[in-house]
Parts: C-alpha cells; sequence; structure tokens
C-alpha cells in the first residue's frame, strides 16, 4: 500500500477529504502509555490462575482438565506466532496492538459468563492469541519509541512489562477472589477497566513505523541455520526446562496448596505464582549480564536446585520449601531464558535473527503447555504429590543434560 506524501497545512483544521489527525502523546509519553498495556494485557493471561480451584469446585472437573485448560493458552500463542508475527512490520505497529486488545477483552468477558467447560477453554485460547500478538509487537514498538541510545533500556522495560504483569495477574485476582465479593466475576471485570484505559492510550500513540502494505497471513515455518543449531539445541534444553516449570507453578501451584498442603487460600496460592514470576524477572534484569557466559550454566544450576527444593517441598508437605522452590526455579528459568536467547541471537546470521528467535519461542510455549498436562493426566492416575515429584525429577535431568552440553560445547571450541 503507497503512502500518500503529507501536504503543508495553513491551518490547524483538515483540509477538504482528510481525515481529522488523531491527538497524539509525545513520543516520552506513548512509550510509557504501551509498556501499560503491555503489562496489563499480560497480566490478564494469569489473572484466572488462583481461580482454578474454584472453577474446578463450581464444575466438576479433575486436575488433568486443569491442565487441559489451561494449556488451551499456549494453542493461542502459537497460532499468532506462526501466522501474525510479522504483521507489525507491515500494517503498523498500533493497528496490531489494537487486536490483541481486543482478544483480550474478549477473553475476559467470556470468562465473566463461563459455567462450561467450552467457554473457559475459549476463553484461554484468545487469552493467548492476545498474548502471542502483544509480546513481541509491544517489544518492538517500545523499542521503536525509545531514542537511540536508548534501546536497551526499552528492552529492559519490556522485560520489567512482560513479566510484572504475568506476576501482577494472580495476585491482583488472588486477593480480590480472597478479600472481595464475587471471586469469578470481580477479577474479570477490574481488568476489563483496565484494558479499555490502556487501549485509549494505544488509540492514540503515534505509529511510529513506516506502513508498508495489507496484512497478509503467511506460516511461519520453524527453522534454524546450520551455523547457529549446536548452541540453539544447547538453550532450547535449559529453556524448554524452564518454562515447564513456568507452566507447572502456572497451572498447578494452587492444587499443590490446596490437595497437598490444606491451604485453600486465594491469596497464597496468587503469591506463589507471583513469586515465580517475580524472581524471573530478577533473574533477567539484573544477573544475566553480570554473570556473563557463566549465566546460562548458572541458571541450569538453580533450576535444579529449585526441583530439588520442590521435590522436598512435596515429600514434607511445607509451605516454606515450596515457596523457596517457586523462588529458586523463577530466577533459574528468567537467567537461562535471557542467556539463552542472547546466545542464540550472538550466533544466528542477522539477516536470520528474527526466523530463529521465533523458532525459540515456539518451542518455548510448547513446553509451558504439553508437560504440564502430563502432569495433570499422572496426578489422575497416581497422585498430584506423585506427579509433581515425577516432573521435578524430569526437569532436573533436563537442566543437567543441557549443563554436560555446555561442558561438550567448550571442549569443542
Amino acid at each position: 500500500m503507497r503512502t500518500r506524501p503529507r501536504l503543508p497545512e495553513t491551518s490547524g483544521q483538515p483540509r477538504f477529504g482528510e481525515r481529522p489527525r488523531r491527538p497524539a502523546p509525545p513520543r516520552g509519553a506513548a512509550f510509557w502509555l504501551v509498556a501499560l498495556a503491555f503489562a496489563v494485557t499480560m497480566l490478564g493471561t494469569t489473572l484466572p490462575t488462583p481461580l482454578y480451584v474454584l472453577y474446578q469446585h463450581r464444575l466438576g472437573f479433575s486436575t488433568a482438565m486443569t491442565t487441559v485448560i489451561f494449556a488451551a493458552y499456549a494453542v493461542g500463542i502459537l497460532t499468532a506466532l506462526v501466522l501474525f508475527g510479522r504483521a507489525s512490520d507491515a500494517v503498523g505497529r498500533r493497528r496490531t496492538l489494537l487486536p490483541g486488545l481486543a482478544c483480550a477483552a474478549l477473553s475476559g468477558l467470556l470468562f465473566l459468563g463461563a459455567d462450561n467447560l467450552p467457554l473457559l477453554i475459549a476463553g484461554r485460547v484468545l487469552s493467548g492469541l492476545s498474548a502471542g500478538i502483544f509480546t513481541g509487537t509491544a517489544t518492538a514498538t517500545l523499542v521503536d519509541l525509545a531514542d537511540a541510545d536508548d534501546k536497551e533500556r526499552a528492552t529492559l522495560v519490556a522485560t520489567a512489562a512482560n513479566m510484572g504483569g504475568l506476576g501482577a495477574g494472580p495476585l491482583l485476582s488472588g486477593l480480590l477472589a480472597q478479600l472481595a465479593p464475587m471471586p469469578l466475576r470481580l477479577p474479570f471485570e477490574v481488568h476489563l477497566g483496565m484494558l479499555t484505559l490502556v487501549t485509549v492510550g494505544v488509540w492514540l500513540m503515534p505509529e511510529p513505523v513506516k506502513v508498508t502494505g495489507r496484512l497478509r497471513l503467511s506460516m511461519t515455518r520453524p527453522r534454524v541455520p546450520e551455523e547457529a543449531r549446536a548452541t540453539f539445541a544447547r538453550a532450547s534444553i535449559a529453556g524448554f526446562a524452564g518454562f515447564s516449570v513456568l507452566g507447572l507453578f502456572t497451572a498447578v501451584a494452587p492444587s499443590f496448596l490446596g490437595h497437598l498442603l490444606h491451604l485453600h487460600s486465594a491469596a497464597l496460592s496468587g503469591s506463589v505464582v507471583c513469586a515465580v514470576f517475580a524472581a524471573s524477572a530478577i533473574g533477567q534484569v539484573t544477573l544475566v549480564r553480570p554473570l556473563g557466559p557463566a549465566a546460562l550454566p548458572v541458571g541450569c544450576g538453580l533450576l535444579i536446585g529449585g526441583m530439588a527444593l520442590l521435590i522436598a517441598g512435596l515429600a514434607a508437605g511445607s509451605l516454606v520449601l515450596l515457596v523457596g522452590a517457586a523462588v529458586t526455579a523463577g530466577l533459574g528459568q528468567g537467567v537461562s531464558f535471557r542467556a539463552g536467547l542472547t546466545a542464540i541471537n550472538a550466533e544466528a546470521p542477522s539477516g536470520q535473527r528474527a526466523e530463529i528467535a521465533s523458532t525459540y519461542f515456539i518451542l518455548l510455549y510448547v513446553a509451558i503447555s504439553l508437560p504440564v498436562v502430563g502432569v495433570g493426566v499422572m496426578a489422575d492416575v497416581v497422585g498430584l504429590r506423585t506427579a509433581g515429584i515425577g516432573f521435578s525429577v524430569a526437569v532436573s535431568l533436563l537442566a543437567s543434560s543441557a549443563l554436560m552440553a555446555l561442558r561438550r560445547g567448550r571442549r569443542e571450541r
């Protein structure tokens, strides 16, 4: 689509046939409006976490079905990554962010009326679509809106908005469910109010990139060039282990607390899940750079330590050990994820970085969904405690294999 040159204006009134221009905030203000919209959108994706137990009691489904409902989120994300990964480069950042916000709002509306499993699953799919559309586009938008010498800060703000929103979701809904009436309605009503406000901000923001054409759906095929495959494999093993842990805590932590520790507090469930994401954000922002080349091995070590604490916590029925596992594993996930992505970007050919990063994210979102469904199925067969311990052993083995692969890679250099 060709863009017409703008004619010089002689007055503040639009010319005949021209669309009146929207009032746009300054770029600095637009930057923070997008960051806020990013956080609010991601908040909605984890908002149902402490409420799954309430839905389970109301609708009478199993732990396995709880994990299936959670995993439906990954279906939405993967669909968005595969089909819309390049959309904002063609139609602009603003026109891509707005549909992401619309998906988040539709998800909230479905949860407000959710009285059966299909509505819950549909709400999770739409939530995943919103996250899949928003994550890459909002990060790119923040970088575009930042000053030329401030791109690194924009990336850190994007990380904080992403992980901060993910952590705030279960904390907010847990507190509202614990302290306020209508636990299955009020959290979503509050979130819809937030979405309304940030949608106005995104609607008014200036478009930071040139619109080059119309949206064309094209499937992004996962592909890794041969020269980057060894680094990609090592980073992916660690990333898979870390994102599996995120999936476990987000989907099953309330069940661990309720069924095994007999602690039926939505606020406590939300706080434990929040601790995982907060630790991940701290690991990504504060530890990766100082650790340098040691970041990926340290991240794997923290994941192993977190799983050891989780095994001990499940075996002993200890809240302290469970919280320790959440914080330690969250740190390990954040460090290993960020270090792995940095290593992949360093090894990838410059013209294929986006493609390889997209492949990496597709694998990670498979990791956040499929293993936790396996835990749910195992829980119905052998019990939740045994399933959680078995999962922890599997993650420890994955992280250990990543460590061994890293050592072999260093010897080969």
